[in-house]
């Protein structure tokens, strides 16, 4: 009787853990089999940090991603610490600091709804953080997955430095950490068809530097034929920091800030590159540059026989049309300058000082005298006669958002309208919830803090919990069908060359004229005399100088 109740309990216990076990999946891959699990919350399988190339390592760091490794074994796909090598930050909900940095890092997460449905639409996010942190996990589309059938995919490619130094030599030929982004879109089209998506339906989208990235990716002849659709947000392949000016010079001033001390010669400097640890590689800051570039992004690449992700400067390919043209949903949030109001108090001053320093990387001058004339145009155009202060806190807010963001998007979308792009529709995200906070100095409500990808919803008002459903209905239908319709909104149309019309995303979306018209006609013009078109690095000296 004892040995029965024994073998009753313990089957029991066995019963309740098997059935507390979640439902799980089993994918076989050419590279291996993978098991993801029904998501706890949403009606979704979930599949983490599965391997879609290999980052080269040592003496090799800085070159193009290496195939996928090979496995035998079911790999169980729930790991979701793998981050690449970058600064410990923890900011705007993006905490480094609890992740596991590794070299090896080249993993996709792969958002599937439950269903039986095959060859549904795709979408790969490309995350943000200026090329310099971010990764695939920072966030999830789950909720857009189970309310559209959409197959998701997120994932993490080498940053900074280790992703974007780019000397034009064969060791460190230049954007290595776009070339991941081109490596996983090849495993997307080899692979995604194995989780139930159409390899010929898949929409690229990013915000920040990641809507940088699938601009970018629109014109690479590297990334032909890998999407269909593009999503870009808060960012664009004209951006100040979207491509380096000058390279060279960036290696060496960024050497400079992990206390380079060596020789002026490109030959010398790689070898401190490809032998620094990764921590001493991504320790330099360059957050809170003035002149709004974070010196390690893509490049022009130099050509020296292997394939190029940009073979020439973005302004040139849109003036060529020299590139494909798809359905576009592009735009950008409200006052984006807020990015930099954490530094206001310490910049001010500095600016009244000094305004040029403030000026994007992509223009030039004749003459220091030249371009102190126009810095101190461009700040009246701004600031009056005020100058920056306290009452002028918005204008800084502003300046800032036309700089990184709203006028370099205006003028790539003029660009490829020109090149014949009629599919580009244009928005401007400006909702404000009741418990924002306000802007320092002023009594505006900072807007457009909640970004548009989050899809957290807890402790949310219902104002604005409506709004992130018409915004997942938006851009989930503009995945499926290339047009972002929905029955929250007006009828939406295309943007046409005289800059209008644009959606208004905010309470009550409605339909609107041109954007950002006065601010942005004037920084045409001032790109129209002054821009700097990014050159490749130059061929490196045959002989090394001796240290």
């Amino acid at each position: 009787m004892w040995l029965y109740v024994v073998a009753c309990y313990l089957f029991a216990v066995v019963s309740s853990t098997v059935s507390e076990q979640p439902e799980s999946r089993i994918v076989r891959l050419d590279s291996g089999p993978v098991r993801g699990y029904k998501d706890p919350n949403e009606d979704i399988f979930a599949y983490y940090g599965i391997p879609y190339a290999k980052a080269p390592s040592g003496p090799d760091r800085f070159k193009a991603p290496l195939p996928s490794p090979i496995w035998f074994d079911t790999l169980e796909a729930v790991d979701t610490k793998i981050i690449c090598p970058q600064m410990p930050v923890s900011i705007f909900g993006l905490d480094s600091t609890t992740k596991v940095m590794q070299e090896d890092c080249l993993i996709a997460n792969i958002f599937v709804p439950n269903t039986d449905e095959k060859n549904l639409p795709v979408v790969v996010s490309v995350h943000g953080g200026g090329f310099i942190i971010g990764y695939g996990n920072f966030m999830k589309p789950k909720k857009l997955v189970s309310a559209k059938k959409i197959i998701a995919v997120t994932f993490n490619y080498r940053l900074a430095a280790h992703g974007f130094l780019c000397l034009g030599t064969k060791e460190a030929p230049g954007n290595a950490g776009i070339k991941d982004q081109v490596a996983l879109l090849r495993w997307v089209k080899e692979n995604i068809a194995r989780f139930g998506g159409n390899s010929d339906d898949v929409t690229i989208g990013g915000n920040s530097a990641g809507s940088t990235s699938v601009d970018l990716l629109m014109i690479s002849k590297m990334a032909k034929g890998l999407f269909t659709k593009v999503i870009a947000e808060r960012g664009a392949n004209l951006s100040p920091y979207s491509v380096q000016v000058d390279p060279i010079r960036n290696a060496k001033e960024y050497a400079k800030l992990l206390q380079y001390d060596g020789e002026d010669d490109i030959h010398n400097l790689e070898d401190f590159y490809k032998s620094i640890t990764y921590e001493l590689l991504q320790s330099g800051n360059v957050t809170h540059r003035t002149d709004s570039d974070f010196l390690m992004t893509p490049c022009v690449e130099r050509d020296i026989g292997e394939e190029r992700f940009l073979e020439d400067s973005p302004v040139n390919i849109l003036k060529r049309a020299d590139f494909e043209k798809f359905p576009m949903l592009f735009g950008y949030t409200n006052m984006e300058g807020l990015m930099r109001i954490d530094i206001f108090d310490s910049w001010k001053n500095k600016m009244n000082t000094k305004f040029s320093d403030f000026l994007p990387p992509d223009l030039q001058f004749k003459s220091e005298k030249e371009k102190e004339a126009v810095a101190e145009k461009i700040k009246k155009h701004y600031f009056g006669d005020k100058g920056v202060s306290d009452e002028t806190v918005l204008d800084y807010v502003n300046y800032f958002s036309d700089v990184f963001f709203a006028c370099p998007t205006l003028r790539s979308i003029s660009l490829q309208i020109k090149a014949g792009n009629n599919q580009i529709y244009l928005y401007e995200y400006s909702y404000v919830d009741d418990d924002t906070p306000v802007v320092p100095h002023t009594n505006a409500l900072l807007d457009g803090v909640n970004m548009i990808s989050s899809l957290d919803e807890k402790n949310i008002s219902d104002d604005l919990r409506i709004m992130k459903h018409i915004m997942r209905d938006l851009w989930g239908n503009f995945i499926i069908t290339g047009k972002p319709e929905s029955s929250e909104v007006p009828a939406w149309p295309p943007v046409t060359a005289d800059g209008s019309p644009h959606m208004a995303l905010k309470k009550n979306p409605e339909l609107r004229g041109p954007l950002s018209e006065k601010r942005c006609l004037f920084w045409n013009e001032i790109f129209d005399k002054y821009y700097r078109s990014p050159l490749p690095p130059p061929p490196p000296p045959t002989i090394r100088n001796k240290l």
